[in-house]
């Protein structure tokens, strides 16, 4: 494979420029992480430290081996909406006693660690990534069961996370409930369809109905302990497979656990890593500003892949896709990138042939997704770009190598679906700061909507009001923008997470190996193709 080489002038003033809107939007990005990360704020904290209690993400660290990465999901989940940034859990990758797991840790500084309806989607979506790529995945529980003021929205929900268990389990992946302190109500049912359960005497509490409950139901006084204390379920219920004398215990035991499962990976890297040539804090610079800038995305490559070396599929035929294939910390991957934006008739069936040669050679896909979707216009349609958008969509479908996903600008109309977005089922898809996601930009939005309401009008033989048209323009261009932003998307689950830049390699570095937990095998058959 050739190494890349670049145009990137640093000290351009658009380089420049670029960076310092990449800065500002990662500032915005930390700060909301920032409050995920306090949790119910100071009060809650001391409060929960004062009972001799680790914090959600304390409990991570010490599972973790030491110097192990960790992946955390969904950073900001649950922004803009009336729920606390984060949603009161911690998700995300880890390693384990050498093995990658899913870590779900409830955060009972916010509200008790209850759940709402975005707790909901971060969990289920880690439990969905568990079960695609075959992770182990270790419970930290601590939680007052669902939000019930929001019951009609949790109710539903919650009950898959018990389907979800007990279906890894039945897969052969091992599930943990480490259990910390409160597991009430349908929380209960968490260490009771996980493979093992490790309790922390005198703090787990464990039980459907905890006593006020339990005296309304059936008149019966009871306490925690007797009740479903850990002491109680070690030795008389049997839910309890380990008792553990503290919480340093219980982590302790839960490395254990995952030390003797015996677990193996299927496969792994393919060759040796090295660096890339160009330095990944230039990316920064390489990323436009104005998402109607377009950037060349082997400038991203350059500075993502092993040795900045990539072999480009078809490069003179549809260039406005970007085709060929790389490594990224020795795991071998296919690539397919937008250049100038659109999807043409050619480079819809360049992309069609790439998936199939990747899924031919069991090759996982990355998709750097710059899209303004497939092209729309008289000709175009004539030529058939119906038919050839299909195919690819179609391939991207039935593939069935990894599909890992980094949104880096626009990713709008069906060539989010060409290019492997959310309701495609990536294993894993992440964005950066400043990209957007929508049916179509705000203004072609407003546009369209001002251009249907004009021949509505004239249709009807109406006064066409200019002034209130430019209005409602405005005003609609303004709420699809600030529905597209990243941090909305994000907020709401659409993607895994908002990611800086800078760390591309490394979040597709431990995405690759996750995946490879799993056996990696391509499609050898699709639906069929419109010719």
């Amino acid at each position: 494979m050739r190494v890349l080489t670049t145009a990137l002038d640093l000290t351009s003033e658009t380089a420049r420029h670029n960076r310092a809107a990449m800065l500002e939007r990662l500032a915005e990005l930390h700060e909301q992480q920032g409050l995920a990360r306090d949790g119910g704020g100071g009060a809650a904290v001391d409060r929960h430290r004062s009972r001799g209690k680790l914090l959600a993400r304390e409990r991570i660290e010490l599972l973790l081996d030491a110097d192990a990465p960790f992946l955390e999901l969904s950073t900001v989940a649950a922004w803009g909406t009336e729920y606390p940034v984060g949603a009161s859990v911690v998700t995300g990758i880890g390693v384990v006693s050498g093995i990658e797991c899913i870590l779900i840790a409830h955060d009972p500084t916010v509200r008790g660690g209850a759940s709402n309806p975005y707790t909901w989607k971060k969990v289920l979506r880690a439990t969905q990534i568990a079960r695609e790529n075959r992770l182990p995945v270790v419970n930290l529980v601590e939680s007052a069961g669902g939000d019930l003021r929001h019951q009609a929205e949790l109710f539903v929900p919650a009950g898959r996370l018990f389907h979800d268990l007990s279906a890894l389990s039945a897969a052969g992946v091992p599930t943990i409930a480490l259990v910390f302190g409160n597991s009430t109500a349908g929380g209960a049912y968490v260490p009771g369809m996980c493979d093992y359960t490790v309790m922390v005497a005198g703090g787990a509490k464990v039980f459907l109905g905890g006593p006020p409950l339990v005296k309304m139901a059936t008149g019966e006084e009871a306490d925690d302990e007797s009740l479903g204390g850990g002491e109680m379920h070690a030795r008389t219920s049997g839910l309890a497979d380990y008792l553990a004398a503290d919480e340093h215990e219980c982590i302790a035991i839960g490395r254990e656990i995952l030390q003797h499962l015996n677990w193996r990976k299927p496969g792994g890297p393919t060759s040796p890593p090295d660096e890339p040539v160009y330095d990944p804090e230039d990316l920064l610079a390489v990323i436009s500003a104005d998402i109607r800038v377009p950037f060349d995305p082997r400038e991203v490559l350059g500075r993502v892949v092993d040795g900045s070396r990539f072999e480009e599929y078809k490069p003179l035929y549809g260039p406005a896709l970007v085709t060929g294939w790389a490594a990224v910390h020795g795991f071998p991957i296919g690539v397919i990138a937008n250049h100038h934006g659109i999807l043409f008739n050619r480079e819809a069936k360049k992309g069609t042939e790439f998936i199939q040669l990747c899924n031919q050679s069991d090759t996982p896909l990355l998709f750097l997704q710059n899209t303004t979707g497939f092209m729309v216009g008289t000709q175009y349609e004539q030529d058939g770009i119906i038919k050839d958008g299909a195919k690819m969509i179609n391939a991207v479908t039935n593939s069935t190598v990894p599909h890992l996903t980094i949104n880096m600008a626009a990713s709008y109309g069906a060539g989010n679906y060409g290019m492997s977005g959310r309701s495609y089922d990536p294993r894993m898809l992440f964005s950066w700061p400043g990209s957007k996601t929508a049916v179509m930009g705000p203004e072609q939005l407003a546009g369209v909507m001002s251009i249907v309401a004009r021949q509505s009008a004239a249709a009807a033989g109406r006064a066409f009001d200019e002034a209130e048209d430019a209005r409602r323009r405005d005003e609609l261009a303004a709420r699809i923008e600030s529905e597209s932003l990243a941090l909305y998307m994000s907020g709401r689950g659409h993607d895994d997470g908002i990611i800086d830049p800078r760390d591309t390699r490394t979040v597709l570095g431990i995405a690759l190996s996750a995946c490879y937990s799993a056996e990696v095998r391509g499609s050898r058959a699709f639906g069929v193709f419109r010719m």
